[in-house]
């Protein structure tokens, strides 16, 4: 007989976790809507591909906070373009078995322990870069699967 092999990608969920309070002035974690630039939700359209974050927000120059505590594993470089550096900084880290990558924070750090709730970073200054936005948070697993499930 024919057999049909199926493949299914493997989403690995953590269960029981929750991010805390990413960002000042935010403590419930309040996620970006709609704004001139698009929405913040995972999977929102964003030039022909899907968003593969969530978006938090965050007002420019805000603290951003250890949602949990972690390790850093790296400063991350956003972007490619250098139009758009006065927003290029983030860091992936580590914690709760999840590998999760912030984008547009200039981390205090790029390597080390910090436990829940200190400082990471602050907000990068997006509103020069992109007039008009929901400044945020960029909240990205690093298996590029949906992170709504832990906010």
């Amino acid at each position: 007989p024919n057999r049909i092999l199926v493949l299914v990608p493997l989403v690995y969920v953590c269960e029981g976790v929750t991010f805390g309070q990413l960002c000042q002035g935010n403590p419930f974690n309040t996620q970006r809507t709609s704004d001139i630039f698009g929405q913040g939700h995972y999977g929102a359209p964003r030039s022909g591909r899907p968003h593969q974050g969530l978006d938090i927000t965050c007002e420019d120059g805000s603290e951003v906070y250890a949602p949990f505590d972690l390790t850093i594993n790296r400063g991350l470089t956003v972007y490619t373009d250098s139009t758009k550096a006065a927003i290029n900084k983030g860091l992936e880290i580590q914690g709760e078995d999840l590998c999760v990558m912030l984008f547009y924070v200039d981390p205090d750090k790029t390597s080390g322990q910090v436990s829940k709730g200190q400082r990471l970073g602050i907000l990068m200054p997006m509103q020069s870069v992109y007039p008009g936005i929901t400044s945020h948070v960029h909240v990205q697993l690093c298996d590029r699967s949906d992170p709504t499930r832990y906010f």
